[in-house]
Order: C-alpha cells, then sequence, then structure tokens
C-alpha cells in the first residue's frame, strides 16, 4: 500500500524572458495527498529551490533533475533535505552555468513522511478497533504485506463504519478521507486509500488504513491519545473486503519500512506471527 512518496515536477529557463516568466519560480499544483510539495522562487539569474512540507509532522524530501542543459546547483544534485512541520526549507540554489545556450531545466522530488534518524521505543500498542475484530492478513501476508511498508502489518475484518481508535498516544499527521473506490488492482487502487497517519513521540507513525469516504474524524495537528475515535472502518483502496489496515512505520532515509509491534492481545512479533483467522482477545 504506498500512500506516501510522490514525485513532482517543475521547470524553469534564462532565456527568453517569457518562458522564464512562465515557468521559473512557478509552484507546482499540489497532488491529491502530497506529503510535500516542490516550489522555484526567481531571483533574476538564479533559482532557490524550496521545498514545503504538507504534513502535521517533519517529511524528508529529494530534489534531482528530471532534465537539465547549462545549468549548475548548490549542493549539487540530487539533494536532501529534512522539512519540519508545516514548514518550508530551500533544498538547492541554482544558476546558469557557463556553457553555451540559456540555462534550462526541469526537476523533480521524491518526499517521505517521517525523519530518518526515528529510533523506535518499545511499546506496547492497543487494539485499534472499538469492536471485537479477526486478523484476516498478519505480518507477512502474501496478498499486500509482502513489501518494506507493509511487511509488519495487520488486516482487521469489520463491517464499514466500525470505530478505529488511536492505538497510542500522538499528533495526527497525515489524513485522506475523500476517496471512495476500491478494488484489487494494485496498480490501480494501491494509492487510492482513504487514511489516518498518527506520529508518536519516538518518530514512529501508524498508519490507519481503508476508512470508509468521509470516516476521517480527526484533522492534522490534533493530539490524540490512546482510544480516542479517529475514524471509521472501510472499504477504500486497494482492497477486496471492509477492513482495517494497521502498521507501524518509520523513514530509514527516503523510504518507509513497517516495523514489527507488540499489540494488547496478540502474540508479540518475535513468536509465531498472526495468523489469517486469528482472533483478537477482546473477541467472543
Amino acid at each position: 500500500m504506498a500512500l506516501c512518496a510522490l514525485a513532482v515536477l517543475v521547470g524553469g529557463a534564462l532565456h527568453p524572458p517569457a518562458a522564464r516568466a512562465q515557468a521559473a519560480g512557478a509552484a507546482t499544483s499540489p497532488a491529491d495527498g502530497a506529503v510535500a510539495t516542490l516550489r522555484v522562487e526567481d531571483r533574476g539569474g538564479h533559482w532557490f529551490v524550496w521545498a514545503d512540507n504538507r504534513l502535521a509532522g517533519p517529511a524528508e524530501v529529494l530534489v534531482d533533475y528530471h532534465e537539465g542543459s547549462n545549468v549548475t546547483s548548490r549542493p549539487l544534485l540530487p539533494a536532501r533535505a529534512i522539512v519540519p512541520a508545516g514548514g518550508s526549507r530551500v533544498v538547492a540554489v541554482l544558476r546558469a552555468g557557463d556553457g553555451a545556450g540559456p540555462a534550462r531545466f526541469r526537476l523533480r522530488m521524491d518526499s517521505i513522511p517521517g525523519h530518518p534518524s526515528t529510533r523506535p521505543g518499545d511499546v506496547e500498542y492497543a487494539l485499534p478497533l472499538a469492536a471485537a475484530a479477526r486478523v484476516d492478513q498478519g505480518f507477512g501476508g502474501a496478498f499486500s504485506h509482502d513489501d518494506d511498508e507493509n511487511r509488519y502489518a495487520l488486516d482487521f475484518a469489520v463491517p464499514p463504519g466500525t470505530p478505529v481508535l488511536a492505538a497510542r498516544d500522538g499528533v495526527v499527521m497525515q489524513v485522506e478521507g475523500r476517496r471512495s473506490t476500491s478494488g484489487g488492482d494494485r496498480s490501480r487502487h494501491a494509492r487510492a486509500a482513504n487514511f489516518v497517519r498518527i506520529l508518536h513521540r519516538d518518530g514512529t507513525m501508524a498508519l490507519y488504513a481503508h476508512l470508509q469516504a468521509g470516516g476521517v474524524l480527526v484533522a492534522p495537528g490534533q493530539q490524540v491519545r490512546t482510544g480516542d475515535p479517529i475514524g471509521l472502518s472501510g472499504n477504500s483502496g486497494y482492497s477486496t473486503g471492509p477492513h482495517l489496515h494497521f502498521a507501524v512505520q518509520a523513514n530509514r532515509g527516503m523510504r518507509l519500512e513497517s516495523l514489527p509491534f507488540r499489540m494488547d492481545g496478540l502474540p508479540a512479533p518475535g513468536g509465531p506471527a498472526p495468523e489469517d483467522g486469528l482472533r483478537t482477545r477482546s473477541g467472543p
């Protein structure tokens, strides 16, 4: 389930003046669910490349050329930067080179939520649901828990509209609640889930995904405590049936990685992995 890394493009040209006015310094149109956006500010012969973080938590960005000629940068591209919650940062400054012809460039930026220096604490998570649930896909599940982002994830089979609860104290970092499509086509639906991402004190992030359209009950920047209602379960995105996808993730340097976690009522990650059909302790 890819919900995080997004690429944007922006371009600029030194000559002719009309092209410079149209392209250089223009902000990109934010992609739906974007982590950060790329902005180029023209300062007359050199360009400041900004990353604007749209999250209520830190983000890491990587800026590189999509294409370019007769242009130099400081620092050299590709360049990484950490952008604070809701903040902006200059990632690089571009100048015209010494070669013949005008300076021309197009840039791309990838962005990932979280700080790459995160060190997870030893924490037991509460069950993220207000009702009994069955684990339909556990750690390493073959259907969709087969990549770094989701390897240590749990899918709780629950009817749509089941209250979803915060499994740990934190700050709401990112939400998406407007999507209504679902299906088993990974290439089409992997980015189509509604979700809530909560940032914890140790820098890890909990992902609560496949919420129903309009089923997000919290806002970015909101403080939540364990057990607080944060959403309503659904069937959005890459999903073949109603369920809640729960994972704990950390930024490992421009890539998200799911982490083993302990949860009240479920086997420890060091022991047998949760199997399909395992019922939570609160179940009958």
